[in-house]
């Protein structure tokens, strides 16, 4: 399940540099959208050609690397899904004091009136959005500010071509499941299950969580590197065993929600990643079970499973509802012969480390980590 929209933030970014980032991202997503263009209403109007339909899937292989982040880069502040109103201002400020420059998007301000209001923005808004902050060639990263609802309704739209010529670092994970799925599917670059700036940067979640995602994004964590959780937060070895395959999922709620669609996830070969939160355990046993009888457990090299927090209707803290979120998994998967290492501090949780998604990477029960096998920034 997905979390819920944060409420408005009391700060506001006023001075010389909040005048430079408005107008800026305000032309930059009228270059793609059109300056004079009436804003659309929320509700999507059919078409018949549809951008995102139009992209082949890509072969299942290890994804292509990334550009890295440079420092002093331009970074542009995007919200798909729900929003999150003045975080977009402190997102930008924390972006400031680390050296980039921040970009943020129109939508990222907005939300809609009820029934929308769980959506920043249009769907027409929030994919402009994206578009130009893919196309433009002076930004050199795409983060999502927060998850929520509502990027699933992107997905059919979304320009896989363009994606596919500007390739940059895109991070978010919960909602933004579904554009990983679609990216992986049909724009075959490396995606980053990672830190969102309102959810998670503004929230102060503790370290490794900042400084693990900027090494990788930035090309200082490359092939060869392990990715460990901290001494505080090591993995659980449910089957043991090492193997090696493209990195693959996020939510497990989207995951399942977009089964049957042209996004659906590819687990062949792959090495699978699930988290959630706000989930009881028979619906997280009903979710296993749906992607079990769709096959998407019959050509799994291994599995990583990530933060379950707040399983609803468990009484106590985090780590005892893991543990009796873990039956559920080798339910799933003893009789499959491949390794599962579970409680890794990645997805809803604190610390929350940022994944490789379509990267190649071991998985080693053993050490408790995952090895690099490829570049996943250049």
């Amino acid at each position: 399940m997905e979390q819920a929209p944060q409420g408005q933030r009391p700060q506001r970014n006023t001075g010389r540099r909040g005048f430079l980032i408005n107008t800026g991202a305000l032309c930059l997503s009228a270059a793609l959208a059109g300056c004079a263009a009436p804003k659309p209403p929320p509700r999507r109007a059919p078409q018949s050609a549809k951008p995102g339909s139009a992209a082949p899937p890509v072969a299942s292989g290890a994804a292509t690397p990334v550009p890295a982040l440079k420092p002093g880069a331009r970074v542009a502040i995007v919200a798909p899904a729900s929003a999150a109103l003045d975080a977009a201002d402190d997102a930008a400020e924390w972006l400031l004091a680390r050296g980039y420059e921040p970009q943020v998007m129109p939508a990222s301000r907005s939300r809609l009136d009820a029934p929308y209001d769980y959506l920043a923005g249009s769907d027409a808004d929030r994919l402009a959005d994206l578009h130009a902050a893919f196309a433009a060639p002076d930004i050199g990263a795409v983060w999502c500010l927060q998850g929520g609802f509502g990027s699933w309704r992107l997905l059919d739209q979304l320009d896989f071509d363009l994606l596919r010529r500007h390739p940059k670092p895109f991070i978010g994970y919960s909602d933004i499941t579904a554009l990983h799925l679609a990216m992986q599917r049909r724009a075959g670059f490396v995606t980053f299950h990672g830190p969102m700036l309102a959810q998670d940067l503004l929230a102060g979640k503790r370290e490794p969580t900042e400084s693990h995602l900027l090494s990788m994004i930035s090309g200082q964590v490359g092939q060869g590197a392990w990715i460990t959780p901290p001494p505080y937060a090591t993995a659980t070895e449910l089957i043991p065993g090492t193997a090696t395959g493209r990195l693959i999922g996020g939510n497990l709620a989207l995951i399942g929600a977009l089964i049957g669609s042209d996004s659906e996830i590819d687990t062949s070969g792959g090495i699978l990643f699930i988290e959630d939160v706000n989930e009881a355990l028979p619906r997280i046993d009903r979710l296993l079970s749906q992607l079990a009888a769709a096959g998407k457990f019959d050509d799994l090299k291994g599995v990583l499973v990530g933060n379950f927090t707040r399983i609803l209707g468990v009484p106590g803290d985090d780590a005892q509802a893991q543990g009796l979120l873990y039956p559920l998994i080798l339910d799933q998967f003893r009789s499959r012969g491949i390794p599962v290492l579970a409680g890794w501090p990645s997805g809803h949780g604190d610390p929350n480390l940022t994944l490789p998604l379509g990267a190649q990477v071991t998985l080693d029960t053993a050490r408790g980590g995952l090895r690099l096998e490829q570049a996943i920034v250049v």
